[in-house]
């Protein structure tokens, strides 16, 4: 080894010892006589003085460094001088007295500082990944990241779950989003297809008998990006024979609560985690994935609106829609604009607008409220007391805005949903060292899709209808539950699962109601229902987002954050500046031509 210690380690104990350090030139201090040298590596910084008086040609080749120079130094470890200890580092008590130094390799001027914790433009970081990952930031990220998912398999490993590595390379079936193909050169016109997960995979390890599998796995969708998506992303994935749904959930929320006490211990959980049915969550909070770290819950005020003589309020509720509201704490004195910012963004969700009702200024109580004291453009077709009834319903007190969609119950409900939000970020009412975790059950196991006039799968069609609620896939596929669950947290949703189909009839049925002839069921699913046939055994699982969890763990915003080589918005990937064409021959040797543009 070139290095006998790493940098970050060295402290007191080490005094007098003879060490050999190598890494980064951070930064470099020349101070006429004496040059000082903050050498990083990945554990850390030490302080290296370079004394000409003690080895001149050291001291020599020191003053050829400079920031990002790759180097070697030989020497002791002794105290600091009295009065220059830097407390702020776990080595700024001692410094090395150089011996002797080389410099392994020189480095260009990087694009932007590495040792400052400074703003940088996103694509300048991604082109230059690599210098990105020298800094603290990314690289603790990192870091964090390999201490959770070594957590997780040790705690599973614990609990009689085996690893098993599934195939990258498999067939193409309709799961949800498009896939990503891979023509094969052997077999010329069929292709291969990246898994958008393991789904099928791991339900042919229960039939084979496993009862307990994970993997850590790859997957891959060819769907638009955001903050919280990348075309290629990391999941546990997790499968188990003979059990309920209350089995898998448990085992999860034992897994998240000691894995931040182990990996994230200043961050505080709330435990046990609540079960929120689906209905109930977005009657409550307008999204099936609510943060729960504050409240602003909505609350229903179709009764009283109906009442009023306020034509809007009126009229909905005589179409049969809904009237839903939220109180905004302290707000009651937001400008014009800021108004009209919010009617903006429900108008954007679907919603005609926001009604805003300001309820006075701050102190006392509702019955201290007059109508002289309401400010609103509905305020002169509601009584005093219809406005204390929506106030009291909505948990208002004077100084609060109410803020009220009237609408469609779906869209209402999804409309507050995001206003709430938005709001929550505006008055930062989440506290954010709090993990908000949560398990959503009961969802409808279907939907109808109106763009293709068809039933969809809620979550995916392997999941199983509950035992009920099997007679009505005929009759009232509406009204059909399935057996699945989200794990939520913070606003994201972090995981997903569900009990699944065992019977290969069951399966077909649920194939066809999808709209699926008999002939495509065979082509695409054939496989699986024929192992249904040797004996499958009840089974269920989950796959939780390791990216996702590993943001929220290190409070970041964006999964790129956590991402050691990440794509852009674009699913472009800056460092290799791929994707990009290939060759003539390539194309042939696959059996393929491109088609010009129209």
């Amino acid at each position: 080894m070139l290095k006998t210690h790493s940098c970050g380690e060295l402290n007191k104990e080490h005094i007098g010892s003879e060490v050999a350090l190598a890494g980064w030139v951070d930064r470099r201090r020349d101070h006429g006589g004496l040059i000082f040298i903050d050498l990083r590596d990945r554990e850390g910084i030490a302080q290296i003085a370079f004394n000409p008086e003690v080895a001149r040609q050291c001291h020599k080749v020191a003053s050829g460094m400079r920031s990002e120079y790759v180097i070697r130094v030989r020497g002791k470890v002794a105290s600091r001088p009295p009065g220059t200890e830097n407390l702020r580092l776990a080595t700024g008590e001692i410094e090395v007295i150089a011996e002797s130094a080389e410099i392994l390799n020189s480095s260009k001027t990087p694009p932007f500082y590495i040792n400052e914790d400074i703003e940088v433009e996103e694509s300048l970081r991604l082109r230059y990944r690599y210098l990105d990952i020298r800094r603290a930031r990314m690289k603790e990220n990192l870091i964090l990241r390999h201490k959770a998912v070594k957590f997780t398999r040790d705690f599973l490993d614990a609990r009689g779950f085996i690893e098993v590595e599934t195939p990258i390379l498999i067939k193409s079936t309709p799961e949800g989003a498009r896939d990503y193909l891979v023509p094969s050169r052997l077999h010329a016109g069929k292709f291969y297809a990246l898994p958008q997960s393991p789904q099928q995979l791991k339900q042919l390890l229960m039939v084979a008998g496993l009862e307990k599998y994970f993997q850590v796995a790859r997957c891959f969708r060819d769907e638009d990006t955001r903050a919280d998506r990348q075309p290629e992303f990391t999941q546990l994935d997790l499968e188990m024979s003979f059990v309920e749904e209350e089995d898998i959930l448990s085992l999860f929320e034992e897994l998240f609560v000691l894995m931040v006490e182990a990996v994230r211990p200043e961050m505080r959980v709330i435990k046990p985690f609540p079960r929120l049915s689906y209905a109930e969550a977005m009657e409550r909070y307008g999204t099936d994935k609510p943060d729960l770290r504050f409240g602003l819950e909505i609350a229903d005020l179709t009764d009283i609106a109906g009442e009023t003589d306020f034509s809007i309020f009126r009229s909905v509720v005589g179409d049969g829609g809904k009237v839903k509201g939220i109180a905004a704490p302290g707000c009651a004195g937001y400008s014009r604009s800021q108004l009209e910012e919010l009617n903006k963004l429900v108008r954007g969700l679907g919603a005609g607008g926001v009604v805003t009702i300001a309820l006075g200024a701050p102190g006392g109580s509702l019955d201290d409220l007059t109508i002289d004291t309401v400010k609103s453009v509905a305020a002169k077709f509601l009584t005093l007391g219809q406005i204390k009834q929506m106030a009291s319903r909505l948990g208002a007190a004077p100084g609060d805005l109410l803020l009220i969609i009237a609408g469609e119950a779906n869209v209402a409900s999804t409309a507050l949903g995001e206003l709430r939000q938005e709001m929550g970020r505006r008055l930062e009412l989440a506290e954010p060292d709090l993990l908000a975790f949560a398990c959503i059950i009961d969802f409808p196991l279907l939907h109808w899709d109106e763009k293709v006039g068809r039933w969809d799968a809620e979550h995916h069609p392997f999941t199983t209808p509950r035992d009920e609620d099997v007679p009505l896939l005929e009759s009232a596929p509406e009204k059909v539950r399935g057996r699945h669950y989200d794990i939520i947290c913070n606003g994201y949703e972090i995981g997903g699962g569900s009990l699944r189909i065992y019977h290969s009839e069951l399966q077909r049925k649920v194939f066809r109601l999808l709209g699926y002839s008999d002939e495509e069921i065979s082509q695409l699913f054939g496989h699986m229902l024929e192992a249904f046939d040797y004996g499958a055994p009840p089974h269920g699982g989950i796959a939780l987002g390791i990216d996702r969890l590993v943001m929220l763990l290190a409070g970041e915003k964006t999964i790129r954050e956590v991402i050691a080589f990440p794509k852009t918005q674009e699913a472009i990937d800056l460092t290799f500046n791929a994707p990009s064409p290939v060759t003539e021959e390539q194309l042939s040797q696959l059996h393929l031509r491109l088609r010009e543009e129209e």
